[in-house]
């Protein structure tokens, strides 16, 4: 038995039986059988309040779980699924009613359908050919895939008469498609939720020994500090459940950079729900500000960009998540989950948003993604044999892959305990990159089904190994009562610990691409070894390869000062600019209330050469400075954002902008100078009016 179950070879999508179209699932260029869920269906409506009254009169009811953006869950007898779907696709209220699926032999998953597939023609195909398949299947495009040639996401229509998972397993049939993939929803699952309030020192940073400690158990940060505490052009992006923007370790000139929640679709991604710690975890242990008050994160002079995730994984929300920190300046993208299905492979999409943030971002050089290996003492991409799980929800040879971890532009971070050995619960295989050093805890802390958690079996002897202490939400909400937690782990404390030293290592020597910034911490790793057998399958993965990896601990534990001191011996001495030019533009401008389009004041640069140093100095007016965001076009049309909504009320403003305060602007170094600079003002709510006073811009050439 295989979790999920991936169709036979000889069962091709070429010559695929009419009974398997309505059942097989195109994801990632395999074929996994799925099978839908006889108690449960879910609703796209423009006015979702409306639902709640729609179904009194039906036997049916709307969930109290939550439920993907745009979508109602509806729970009803399995009986009477199909029939009160058919009653909810006849009413004009409904933009349209799906079933909701699980993979095949994992009741622990559930995978939602959107209305949209994604398709890959081939490369002769033509647009109006692509048009004619179009509306043959009911399609209608919606946009373009950035980063993949001819490749497009559609609409499923009312005219295309099958789900979404028919229409693209009629399409993988033509020769004309490469790929054809449904885009599904399934739920975030944050890696680990610590439990007792307890507040020892912050071992995994630096110590000297101690009860539970090994020797050289942790990641030699003090050492690395001597070389930098971090740049705040270096900016760590925790996509998580939030972050308690309130905490007194995340205050500081320049801290917060281009925050976002995707959950309320607005600006402050703050905690919403009782249990939206996790994020302020994370982003504690990679960039707590150094201030004399509490913990202390492994880059604290970094800047932080917080980004709140929807709670589920579909293409949309993936692309959304990796452009904006992409755009936005992040340096290191740090990601403590993973989606909640034990088998599941990156869609098309959801590849090309990592490739492109590791290609693209940084002004080119990548941005350096970091991910969680997971919490099951599984392999994250390999089969196990499964035995002893509640319920018998995995049985036999199971098939487990974390399609997120084993992306090739990602690093895989395991975890170590404070006695150097592995992490009872950390996931492991050839993907690992390095491990960090967390907590020690059972494995799996059990699958969320619905209404149920399937647990594995026990591990039966005792685990040994510290929590890890970094920054809870303020006051009494949160995991301990105080603003502190001091057991925190799992790969999701290890994961932001390795993307503090990614960002250390950028600080140090910011120059280097993303492939540059692993292979530092790879070479630079310490080479842990565990010779123990593993406490629930007796496996024995803790020794190092030819090529010095293990299948545990990958290259080894991170060791900050030795990365801090390789990136420093890799840097390429800098060229002071040759000469400088300095251009104003006095003109007083008003700024539009409410107005998209907002102002643009130029200056002209006529002198030739690529741009070494920048910087922009600008006076403002206006009633209410929280509206407005302000950005930087260069004659090229890249754009840096200089300013996002975070002024609040304050009425006048005048400020200094360099790579060094505001990473964004080091987009624009490396252009060429010549042409028209634009400075963009937008005013983006109802209600206050103000005025541009002058700006000035300083280039180094």
């Amino acid at each position: 038995m295989t979790n999920p179950t991936p169709l036979q070879p000889d069962a091709s999508s070429q010559s695929m039986p009419e009974a398997s179209v309505g059942q097989v699932l195109q994801r990632g260029g395999e074929e996994l059988l799925i099978e839908k869920v006889s108690d449960r269906f879910t609703v796209k409506a423009a006015d979702q309040a409306v639902m709640m009254d729609f179904f009194k009169p039906l036997p049916a009811e709307v969930s109290t779980e939550e439920s993907p953006q745009q979508l109602t869950e509806i729970v009803v007898e399995p009986g009477q699924r199909d029939r009160v779907m058919q009653q909810v696709r006849q009413s004009d209220q409904v933009d349209y009613a799906s079933h909701i699926y699980q993979f095949k032999d994992d009741p622990t998953s559930r995978v939602y359908m959107t209305d949209q597939v994604t398709v890959q023609f081939a490369p002769q195909v033509n647009p109006e050919a692509i048009a004619q398949i179009a509306s043959d299947m009911g399609l209608a495009q919606v946009k373009p895939v950035i980063g993949i040639p001819n490749t497009f996401v559609f609409q499923v229509t009312a005219a295309a008469q099958e789900n979404p998972v028919k229409v693209t397993n009629r399409l993988m049939q033509r020769s004309e498609i490469l790929v054809a993939e449904p885009n599904i929803v399934v739920k975030l699952q944050a890696l680990y939720r610590p439990k007792d309030p307890v507040y020892p020192k912050q071992w995994h940073l630096n110590h000297s020994g101690g009860a539970d400690l090994a020797p050289n158990s942790h990641i030699v940060v003090e050492q690395a500090w001597d070389v930098t505490r971090g740049a705040r052009s270096v900016v760590v992006a925790i996509m998580d459940d939030s972050v308690d923007l309130n905490h007194p370790d995340f205050q500081g000139v320049g801290k917060i950079v281009a925050p976002r929640d995707f959950k309320d679709n607005d600006f402050l991604p703050m905690p919403g729900e009782p249990d939206d710690n996790h994020g302020t975890a994370c982003a504690g242990v990679s960039v707590a500000e150094e201030n004399g008050k509490g913990a202390v994160g492994v880059a604290p002079g970094c800047a932080l960009m917080p980004l709140r995730t929807s709670g589920f994984l579909d293409d949309e929300s993936v692309e959304a998540l990796f452009g904006w920190a992409m755009t936005k300046g992040a340096s290191v993208i740090s990601c403590s989950w993973g989606p909640s299905a034990v088998y599941f492979p990156l869609s098309l999409r959801q590849r090309n948003a990592l490739s492109r943030a590791a290609s693209e971002g940084r002004n080119g050089k990548g941005c350096v993604i970091v991910f969680a290996a997971g919490n099951a003492n599984r392999p994250i991409n390999g089969t196990v044999n499964e035995q002893g799980w509640t319920n018998n929800a995995l049985k036999g040879a199971t098939n487990w892959l974390t399609g997120f971890a084993v992306h090739p532009d990602v690093i895989a971070v395991s975890a170590s305990t404070s006695l150097n050995r592995k992490a009872a619960y950390s996931n492991w295989g050839k993907e690992i990159s390095v491990c960090a050093p967390s907590n020690n805890a059972p494995p799996g802390f059990g699958l969320q089904g619905v209404g149920y958690v399937y647990t594995p079996p026990p591990v039966r002897e005792e685990l040994l190994g510290l929590g890890v202490v970094t920054t809870d939400r303020v006051g009494q909400p949160g995991y301990d009562p105080t603003d502190f937690t001091s057991d925190f782990g799992g790969t999701s404390s290890a994961c932001p610990v390795v993307a503090g030293v990614a960002a250390l290592v950028l600080s140090a020597n910011p120059d280097l691409t993303a492939m540059e910034v692993r292979q530092v911490l790879q070479q630079t790793a310490d080479k842990i070894v565990d010779p123990n057998p593993d406490p629930q399958f007796g496996l024995r993965k803790g020794t190092y390869e030819i090529g010095g990896r293990c299948d545990w601990f990958g290259y080894g534990k991170v060791n900050a000062f030795k990365a801090t001191q390789a990136a420093l011996q890799r840097k390429v001495p800098a060229i002071a600019p040759s000469r400088q030019i300095q251009r104003t533009n006095p003109a007083s401008s008003a700024i539009p209330d409410n107005n998209p389009q907002g102002i643009i004041s130029s200056i002209q640069v006529t002198e030739t050469g690529s741009v070494r140093t920048i910087q922009v100095n600008l006076e403002l007016e206006h009633s209410f400075l929280g509206d407005l965001e302000i950005s930087l076009i260069a004659p090229s049309q890249r754009t840096a954002l200089l300013q996002a909504r975070t002024l609040g009320r304050r009425t006048v403003w005048q400020a200094t902008y360099t790579p060094q305060s505001t990473p964004a602007l080091a987009r624009l170094v490396g252009q060429s100078a010549q042409g028209n600079w634009q400075l963009k003002v937008v005013d983006a709510a109802l209600g206050d009016i103000g005025t541009l006073k002058n700006w000035q811009l300083t280039l180094g050439l």
